[in-house]
């Protein structure tokens, strides 16, 4: 059986103006976000103040991570306009920060990078003091794909470790938690960008374990972490081990500073875009 949400993890619905208009926005540009489609509970607050999380390259993922409530299947065409809607979107929202997510697309040559290129040219044209997050899949480790994405210099990269090393198959079963710091690695050493990562708790990790992969994060350069508590999208999906609490969540804060960071967003409801203008 599927155990309680604890009542710190719930959050309230918000009906506001303000959550209209970004809804109306976002279907107005026929445009998809992470907040619905992966059931995040900051969605309403997001929305309230004005901002969300873009998803780009359609609904559809070619894997299937066993935390993740995007749909593994058949990906849809790439929208053409979708970068040109996306720009227009950040301009009627007035984002001062626009964060920019997609699907896995492993079955596009290099991986949707100049799609996300494509985002960023167009924001910068519509919106040029807007600053720009990506964050993106791990593109099979294509230097080419990160090269492209570079050149194009948002302001910051995002790419998700998500759990421990140990569990990471078990999550992640078509990723690979070496390739995935060796994309963060590549980024960090070959420009000035900000990188960011975040994972989850709550699947069965210990803390030595979260330490380790902290220290992996920390030893690569990485500038931004961010950890939230995973919660089950259904039962169809991997079971929540463990509910941190709010005082386990100081904890992790202390493990994160011990090892060196010294920006990040760690809390039972963090999740990689939440407050990501505020931790920029």
């Amino acid at each position: 059986m599927r155990e309680r949400l604890p009542q710190y993890l719930k959050r309230p619905l918000i009906d506001t103006e303000k959550t209209r208009t970004v809804r109306k926005i976002l279907k107005t540009k026929c445009l998809n976000t992470v907040c619905e489609n992966a059931r995040c509970p900051n969605k309403n607050e997001c929305y309230s103040k004005n901002t969300a999380t873009f998803l780009i390259m359609g609904n559809n993922c070619t894997r299937n991570c066993r935390y993740c409530n995007i749909s593994c299947a058949k990906p849809e065409q790439l929208d053409l306009k979708e970068p040109k809607h996306i720009a227009e979107a950040v301009k009627a929202l007035n984002l001062k920060y626009a964060v920019i997510t997609s699907v896995t697309r492993d079955d596009l040559p290099d991986g949707g990078a100049n799609h996300f290129v494509n985002c960023i040219r167009e924001i910068r044209k519509l919106s040029p003091e807007t600053k720009i997050e990506i964050l993106t899949p791990d593109f099979k480790g294509d230097k080419k794909a990160l090269n492209h994405i570079i050149e194009a210099h948002p302001e910051v990269f995002n790419h998700n470790i998500e759990t421990v090393k140990d569990l990471f198959k078990t999550a992640r079963p078509q990723g690979d938690y070496a390739r995935s710091l060796d994309v963060l690695s590549y980024v960090k050493n070959n420009s000035d960008i900000l990188t960011k990562s975040g994972l989850m708790v709550g699947l069965g990790e210990t803390f030595k374990q979260i330490e380790n992969t902290l220290k992996d994060l920390y030893d690569i350069g990485c500038d931004i972490l961010t950890i939230g508590q995973y919660i089950q999208p259904s039962k169809l999906h991997l079971a929540v081990d463990k509910y941190y609490s709010v005082e386990e969540f100081s904890i992790l804060q202390k493990l994160a500073e011990n090892v060196g960071f010294k920006h990040y967003q760690i809390g039972p409801l963090v999740r990689s875009s939440y407050k990501a203008d505020e931790l920029f």
